[in-house]
């Protein structure tokens, strides 16, 4: 998506352009008033043992499961 350039006005934005603008707009703000929950906590070994062997399979060019396939085995709508 496009970032939008400063003292631009809004009757001059595409859609497209628009809705990236409030996008933005709407994650600076949650996270000027949440902040991250996670700042701060460490990953367990065992998580990082696993991103780590996820990584090593990648970069051999081992395929991960299709997002689609986990979100039909979670049950979420794709």
């Amino acid at each position: 998506m496009p970032r939008v350039k400063a003292k631009v006005k809004v009757k001059d934005l595409t859609v497209e352009e628009l809705q990236e603008l409030i996008e933005q707009t709407v994650e600076q703000t949650l996270f000027e008033l949440l902040g991250d929950p996670d700042e701060g906590l460490e990953l367990r070994e065992e998580v990082k043992a696993r991103l780590r062997r996820s990584l090593a399979r990648e970069r051999k060019g081992v395929p991960g499961i299709p997002a689609g396939e986990v979100a039909h085995k979670l049950g979420l709508g794709w």
